[in-house]
């Protein structure tokens, strides 16, 4: 017994060096392929689309952990329709209000991972003031090394819905304008140096 457990003791020692070299990674969101982007309902007629043009933030992952966080600032008066003059109503004072609210703001802890992937992300949405539980499904993510600076690059597409009147985003409701609204958020990011 006593042989049997002198030569395991380099195998855990070996499993405990390598546990405690693997370590976080930090990542910063590329703005230049980060777009939430939303539906909702026109008075039960069509579904009207749009995104927010502007958006930072970083992730911390650690796929042998399981574990991570996401942190995404969106910027209010980046909304956009494809339509000038409901962007400008949609950043004025009937709706998001964004000289008041400029920042929108999502902090969720990366969960469930499967194959050191996260499936879920489980956090808080701050939008126009007010602070919701939200939960994001990650659907797909993928990482590869970035063809030009070498670091690693990740990517996710991640979904939820929420109800825009719990965050008092509650024009049209009279006039029969369902209250959900489709989450779909396409982010990639570089992991720092």
């Amino acid at each position: 017994m006593t042989r049997m457990l002198k030569s395991c003791l380099p195998i855990v020692a070996l499993a405990s060096a390598a546990a405690a070299s693997a370590a976080p990674v930090n990542y910063r969101i590329d703005p230049a392929h980060t777009f939430p982007s939303f539906e909702a309902d026109h008075m039960g007629i069509s579904v009207w689309r749009g995104k927010f043009n502007r958006s930072s933030g970083q992730v911390v992952l650690d796929r042998d952990a399981g574990s991570g966080t996401v942190t995404i600032e969106i910027d209010a008066a980046s909304i956009d329709f494809g339509h000038d003059a409901l962007n400008a109503w949609a950043r004025g004072k009937d709706f998001l209000e964004a000289k008041k609210y400029p920042k929108a703001r999502y902090t969720g802890r990366l969960e469930t991972f499967v194959d050191g992937r996260p499936t879920q992300a489980v956090g808080e949405l701050r939008l126009h003031g007010v602070t919701r539980p939200v939960t994001l499904t990650i659907g797909h993510f993928k990482c590869v090394p970035h063809p030009l600076s070498k670091r690693e690059l990740c990517g996710a597409d991640a979904t939820a819905t929420i109800r825009r009147d719990e965050f008092r985003l509650d024009a049209g409701k009279d006039y029969g304008f369902r209250m959900d609204v489709d989450l779909r958020i396409q982010v990639e990011a570089v992991a720092e140096r």
